[in-house]
């Protein structure tokens, strides 16, 4: 599920084929001009999802972070927003801006409020619970597994569809986290981990990039950008780069 930020994106993804769009909240951010771990204004961050949603005819996803407050009323006045804006599906991670886990007791709380309400709202919202219990520097390493396992399995009995543990990346780790929590596993896909083929053949059922789509375009442009001040040779980004003619005719239709 590659990660997108702004409309441009999010239809370059649909017009490779894949099913559903979701957002990178790093990305969103960086696109929007703050720094990640909800830099972003939530008001801004729904309007450029309104934006997404409209630009495209698949399902939308959105990463929403920590759900944009610290109470159980302000995670579901963001998901609220989030319906409004036409996503159906919200990513939800339980560390807070200073990386620190939050309380699992709090975090069980914000995801039941959030399946209530789509259950209220008659749409099957699909939460994507996120544990931070393997960022680096967060736990100890002796730690971090059974953590992970205990967070995303209370998750999943509060509601949530998807257990989403990023930062895992050998496959002796993955495979035994497959088979610990109750649900579907979501892995974070990062230079130098198994092919997503390898990750379904282990039973991970959804792999996401993150921030890797908007980091890759950026290396473009900075790389154009040097040479274009180095040498004053206009480079094209390689064999397959988009022509005007291309992308204006995705946001055309």
């Amino acid at each position: 599920m590659p990660n997108v930020w702004d409309c441009a994106s999010a239809r370059v993804v649909e017009e490779a084929g894949f099913p559903v769009i979701a957002t990178a909240s790093a990305s969103m951010s960086w696109a929007l001009g703050y720094p990640d771990h909800q830099g972003a204004p939530r008001d801004e961050m729904l309007y450029l999802t309104r934006r997404i949603v409209a630009s495209v005819q698949i399902p939308v996803t959105v990463d929403i972070e920590a759900g944009y407050g610290d109470t159980v009323a302000e995670v579901v006045e963001t998901g609220r927003g989030v319906l409004a804006a036409g996503a159906v599906g919200v990513n939800l991670e339980d560390s807070d801006e200073n990386g620190a886990l939050m309380d699992m007791r709090l975090q069980v709380e914000k995801i039941a409020a959030l399946r209530a309400l789509g259950d209220s709202e008659g749409v099957p919202l699909v939460i994507n619970a996120r544990t931070d219990a393997f960022h680096p520097g967060t736990l100890a390493s002796d730690q971090q597994f059974a953590e992970a396992v205990r967070r995303l399995n209370a998750y999943q009995d509060a509601g949530a569809d998807c257990l989403f543990a990023p930062f895992v990346m050998d496959m002796p780790t993955i495979s035994a986290l497959v088979q610990a929590v109750n649900g579907p596993l979501n892995i974070l896909l990062l230079p130098g981990m198994p092919s997503v083929s390898e990750l379904k053949t282990l039973g991970v059922g959804r792999v996401s990039t993150g921030p890797g789509l908007y980091l890759a375009a950026m290396t473009t442009a900075r790389r154009m950008g040097e040479h274009l001040r180095e040498d004053g040779i206009y480079r094209m980004a390689g064999p397959g780069s988009m022509t005007y003619p291309e992308m204006n005719g995705l946001m055309m239709r």
